[in-house]
């Protein structure tokens, strides 16, 4: 892998992982335009790759992130002290929240990951299709108008959670597939941006952290990666992963989702094309 391969990729992770396009997606079709295999020899560049936006998230909403530490750490002590109170304690109601969203992708990554892993090698057709079903949900999210709550609950955040299981799928994007199922069980767009980015990061450091194991097991081929690529492609993912997470706040809370719905529904119908070519 070449620096400028790196650097296009990365910024096309840090970028795609936040807007509602679909991160896994763009990176098959970017590695099928540089032709790359996709296959295990580029782990360690994926891994890299997914941890920078991880850490782009924790930078954008550290003040999230911090607040739900506090909770937990409040509500630790108050539990020691035997008079624990979760209705008073917000922080850990809403860590409760991220960790009751994590459940559904976490049983497919135990019981189902060989399949996935399958799936993500079958070429760009499967790509298409499900960039065009991003785009489905998008648009219908964007005209549908439920009645608006003012909390997202414990039931609402594990629906969520299923949304962004299935979004394992290369082409169905993670962020606008919980985003717009938030939308439309009638959460509020100013809170859902915000949950989306963060339940997002123990999936992703669980992840990367299985396959740190693996390479250190020797289990799968790390490849001929150098150092240089292996850092442009880092930083590329993490300053372009800030920049998209906090642009994409703004564009949530002004409910322009639709204009990635068309995208999507554009990018998908081309890929279908040239993977029938």
């Amino acid at each position: 892998m070449s620096w400028f391969e790196a650097l296009v990729l990365g910024l096309i992770q840090g970028l795609t992982e936040y807007l509602p396009v679909s991160s896994s997606g763009h990176l098959a079709i970017g590695q099928a335009l540089f032709g790359m295999e996709n296959g295990e020899e580029n782990l360690m560049f994926t891994v890299a790759v997914h941890v920078a936006t991880v850490l782009s998230t924790l930078v954008i909403l550290w003040k999230e992130v911090n607040w739900m530490l506090r909770g937990l750490a409040s509500f630790s002590v108050h539990l020691v002290r035997g008079d624990a109170d979760l209705k008073k304690n917000a922080g850990m109601r809403y860590a409760l929240n991220i960790i009751i969203s994590m459940i559904p992708v976490g049983i497919v990554g135990l019981f189902f990951k060989d399949e996935v892993e399958e799936i993500f090698g079958s070429g760009l057709l499967i790509v298409g299709c499900c960039l065009l079903l991003t785009a489905v949900l998008l648009v219908f999210s964007y005209y549908a108008k439920p009645r608006q709550k003012e909390n997202i609950y414990w039931k609402d955040a594990f629906i969520i959670g299923i949304a962004q299981a299935c979004a394992v799928l290369p082409g169905l994007s993670r962020s606008g597939s919980t985003i717009a199922t938030g939308l439309l069980l009638g959460n509020k767009k100013e809170l859902l941006a915000q949950f989306s980015f963060l339940m997002v990061i123990p999936p992703i450091l669980g992840e990367a952290l299985l396959d740190i194991l693996k390479m250190i097991k020797g289990e799968n081929v790390i490849g001929s990666i150098e150092t240089l690529p292996l850092v442009i492609g880092f930083v590329a993912a993490f300053l372009s992963g800030c920049l998209a997470c906090k642009w994409m706040i703004n564009i949530v809370k002004k409910g322009k989702l639709v204009y990635f719905g068309i995208y999507c529904a554009v990018i998908g119908v081309v890929t279908i094309i040239c993977s029938l070519l």
